[in-house]
């Protein structure tokens, strides 16, 4: 577990520098330059997410199932799963009605992801992985939320076309896990 915690302090740390040190971030961008930051950043990512998994993996071996969950949540899982895909693509697709609506689709995708997995995965190594994003999502968007009200931010209306190509690109990725794509990946079969 200790490989996973690790990972877990430095990628979502480091996803926190604007809502708990936001000052020291603007001055590394300053200081750094956008483009080396922004290398710089991705390369820690990366590594901290590499951890992230390799962690994960290792944990999911001996961790101690803390519940079951019954069959039929996984299907309530997969659906969201689904809504967590619409909103995650609807954070980077531009124009959406989705994202004018809730502002930062992104965090709220990943809490649904978190949600829907501590539904249906019990160990202990999911409860610290999925609970983590959890609360590091409702933290992060709760203070996107405040900070766009205070800077009095409105996000762009979207239109109705671009939300049909992130439903179409949302669940062409979803079907590509359920049939196969996520027990290549994770060793998981979403539906077994």
């Amino acid at each position: 577990m200790t490989i996973l915690i690790i990972g877990l302090i430095i990628f979502l740390g480091l996803h926190s520098l604007r809502v708990v040190a936001d000052p020291w971030r603007t001055r590394q961008v300053a200081a750094l330059g956008e483009m080396r930051w922004k290398g710089l950043y991705s390369a820690v990512s990366i590594g901290s997410l590499a951890l992230v998994i390799w962690g994960f993996s290792l944990a999911r071996v001996g961790a101690p199932v803390l519940w079951v969950a019954p069959m039929g949540l996984h299907y309530v899982t997969a659906l969201l799963v689904f809504v967590s895909f619409v909103l995650l693509t609807a954070a980077y697709v531009p124009g959406t009605r989705i994202k004018a609506a809730l502002g930062h689709p992104m965090t709220l995708g990943v809490m649904i992801w978190a949600v829907a997995h501590l539904l249906s995965a019990g160990s202990l190594a999911d409860v610290l992985l999925f609970g983590s994003f959890l609360v590091w999502a409702a933290a992060v968007y709760t203070a996107a939320r405040r900070r766009d009200r205070a800077a009095g931010t409105q996000p762009p209306a979207g239109r109705l076309a671009r939300d049909a190509v992130v439903l179409v690109i949302s669940a062409v990725a979803w079907i590509a896990l359920a049939a196969g794509a996520h027990q290549w990946l994770f060793g998981l079969r979403p539906f077994a």
